[in-house]
């Protein structure tokens, strides 16, 4: 038998969506999971929304009170709320998941030994789910070089099995106290140096609703493009790279000991000046999934805008 999955919803103001994407998680091909929505004191018609759907559920969906401190803090606080002994998927809450979505994830997770982790691509869509363009595919190579200096499994298309749901929930409590911005690039983080299996689905396996109200959005035009590099110079990105280490940093002990070796030299390479940060970032063999974004973030690092400790 498979483990069910716990499905985890940071809920704000989503009413407007959230039947769309309700609805999809009803309609899975994979019928064993749950759903946990945490929310983070709406004021709108959501909770009403999930309260009527869990009265109809038959115990599926449940909703709980969130801390208050936004998505990245409420989904590292649902993580704590799954299942140990089954498996996790992250949910938003104005996507509209593929009738296949979890059966993916579960057909490749059940032929996995150890910790492992599921992602895939996304179809990006505008407000009313009128198809944009795919999701950019990254092929790879993942691990824990490539994690330290890019976010590439997409939140709300990762599932992990029971192996790493037990590293992020040990993991949880540091991160939260960090203050890391995303939850999806330190669950990408912790899971590659703890030497999870990582695996990137081709497939689009949701339609991805872009609006004014998303946390991130997507990152495939030229105005995204633009604005994501630019956070390479202006501080925003050192100070991630720095919350994120501080997080690593405090849950060591779950990260395989070379990679923890690698976190080390990583921490002095965030304190050095631009030269030698360059060199280090070359001898790490740190990487993005593009020869672009690798050399963007070299040119960050000589220009010393790593530096955010």
């Amino acid at each position: 038998m498979q483990p069910q999955i716990t499905i985890v919803m940071a809920s704000y103001n989503g009413a407007r969506y959230l039947p769309a994407q309700l609805d999809s998680i009803l309609g899975q091909d994979w019928t064993d999971w749950r759903l946990v929505v945490s929310d983070d004191g709406s004021t709108d018609g959501t909770r009403q929304v999930v309260t009527d759907y869990a009265a109809r559920s038959a115990g599926k969906i449940s909703l709980i009170e969130g801390p208050g401190r936004g998505a990245t803090a409420n989904f590292l606080h649902l993580i704590r709320q799954a299942d140990p002994q089954g498996w996790i998927a992250f949910s938003d809450q104005d996507d509209v998941w593929k009738a296949d979505k979890l059966a993916r994830a579960a057909a490749h997770l059940s032929r996995q030994n150890g910790p492992a982790v599921y992602a895939a691509r996304t179809t990006i869509c505008d407000e009313a789910l009128r198809e944009l363009s795919p999701a950019p595919h990254f092929p790879g190579p993942f691990g824990f070089r490539n994690a330290l200096i890019q976010a590439c499994l997409p939140g709300n298309t990762t599932v992990a099995n029971a192996e790493a749901l037990a590293i992020l929930q040990q993991g949880a409590a540091a991160a939260d106290a960090a203050g890391v911005i995303s939850h999806d690039w330190w669950v990408y983080q912790i899971l590659a140096g703890a030497g999870a299996a990582i695996h990137r689905d081709a497939a689009q396996v949701l339609l991805y609703r872009q609006h004014q109200q998303n946390v991130m959005g997507r990152n495939d035009t030229a105005r995204a493009k633009a604005a994501r590099a630019s956070m390479l110079f202006d501080g925003s990105f050192a100070g991630w790279l720095g919350r994120n280490q501080t997080a690593l940093e405090a849950a060591a002990d779950l990260i395989l000991p070379e990679n923890r070796d690698l976190l080390r030299r990583f921490g002095d390479l965030l304190t050095a000046p631009g030269y030698r940060a360059l060199a280090e970032m070359r001898h790490l063999g740190l990487y993005r999934q593009s020869r672009a974004g690798t050399a963007a973030v070299m040119a960050a690092a000589l220009a010393g805008r790593l530096r955010g400790r």
